[in-house]
């Protein structure tokens, strides 16, 4: 992990369940070296969990970039979730809270969101998604649009 200068981002396979295990693990490990509480530590975790499933299960296995960030005031961690599966596509449809294309909650895109600052949502049908979430040590997410 390094905090100055060109952040490297630790890139982590996801083709099996055990590799689900492992990104939860590196995850927390990081958010821990970089100031955050536990409780922005479980939310990340949590966030990283939903994503890195979809990225399995939804396209077909992937990879997650884990980078530390510094913006000059606070520290900070981005997360991308990077497949080359079918694409969603209906993304607003899949952003929908119970929208469920398997077995799930339908809460892992719209549940992930609300867990971290910046998420986006990088896909097409036939090309793959990315998704990337970025959440910023001791700034607490609004659960609803327009607060906080």
């Amino acid at each position: 992990m390094q905090l100055s200068g060109q952040a490297t981002a630790t890139r982590l396979p996801i083709g099996s369940d055990a590799d689900l295990a492992w990104v939860r693990q590196q995850v927390r490990q990081c958010a821990a070296q970089l100031g955050f509480g536990l409780v922005q530590q479980t939310k990340l975790v949590t966030a990283a969990s939903e994503l890195a499933r979809n990225t399995l299960v939804h396209g077909g296995g992937g990879r997650a970039e884990i980078t530390p960030l510094d913006n000059g005031r606070t520290r900070g961690l981005r997360m991308s979730f990077i497949d080359d599966g079918p694409g969603i596509r209906d993304l607003e449809l899949a952003m929908t809270d119970g929208y469920t294309s398997g077995g799930g909650l339908g809460l892992g895109l719209s549940g992930a969101k609300r867990l971290v600052h910046e998420f986006s949502v990088d896909t097409e049908p036939g090309r793959g998604t990315t998704v990337t979430a970025v959440a910023w040590v001791a700034q607490v997410p609004s659960s609803r649009p327009g607060v906080g």
